[in-house]
């Protein structure tokens, strides 16, 4: 239970009773966890700033600074803020674990404890932490779909500018040239390198439609990895 994907998940035990500690300990370590353990509150926010522990468990009642001091030390730190944090308390007061609910506490044990009360609040506090992790990794995705989508338009709409300009440039010169042609051959010439490059303008503009409505997210994931799309992430060949 305690080792994910090769990782030993570490555990911060905040608990002034030595034997209330101890018990805990004993518990976790039977299950792989790897313990940190402080008698205090003092000292445990600086294990937990240190160490980076997966989850805090941590007594209400202590001396100097009680558990509600040392969330909200953790809850002020950006390195602290996000790991799951467990209260230990010997009430059942509705009041007390509003208080800790509010300041941003995950869970509530009720002391004296067993161990199959302990493991299930750790295991539910990983779950639901995986279950955000990978709501964080498909919101990352889908960001980074959204972010190759809007390169891939941009992509276009350069080479589309590029595309457009030529003809553009032919129009001006023969517009220039039938302005001082007097052959009437030669103007018909021109007229003609008119008409064909108004017909690719529209082409070239009916394109873009097109390409406008196959350019989705999908399709510019599937172009990207045949290397028909050259993003501007993607290395150059």
């Amino acid at each position: 239970m305690g080792i994910v994907a090769g990782k030993m998940r570490k555990i911060l035990i905040i608990e002034d009773d030595a034997a209330v500690r101890s018990l805990t300990l004993k518990i976790l370590e039977t299950e792989g966890f790897e313990c940190l353990v402080a008698e205090n509150g003092v000292t445990g926010i600086k294990l937990a700033k240190q160490y980076a522990p997966d989850l805090i468990i941590c007594d209400i009642v202590m001396p100097e600074t009680d558990g509600y001091g040392v969330l909200k030390a953790l809850q002020q730190d950006v390195h602290t803020v996000a790991i799951p944090f467990i209260f230990l308390t010997a009430k059942s007061n509705r009041d007390e674990i509003r208080q800790g609910i509010e300041l941003g506490a995950d869970d509530y044990l009720i002391k004296p404890f067993d161990s199959n009360e302990l493991l299930g609040a750790i295991n539910a506090r990983f779950k639901k932490q995986e279950v955000m992790h990978k709501r964080l990794q498909l919101l990352a995705q889908q960001l980074d779909q959204f972010r190759q989508l809007m390169e891939a338009k941009d992509e276009m709409l350069d080479n589309f500018n590029q595309e457009v300009r030529r003809p553009l440039s032919n129009v001006k010169l023969a517009i220039e040239m039938l302005d001082q042609e007097q052959s009437k051959e030669q103007r018909e010439r021109y007229l003609q390198i008119l008409r064909e490059e108004f017909v690719r303008e529209i082409a070239l503009l009916n394109q873009v439609d097109e390409l406008q409505k196959l350019l989705t997210p999908e399709n510019v994931n599937l172009l990207t990895k045949f290397n028909m799309l050259k993003l501007k992430t993607d290395p150059s060949p």
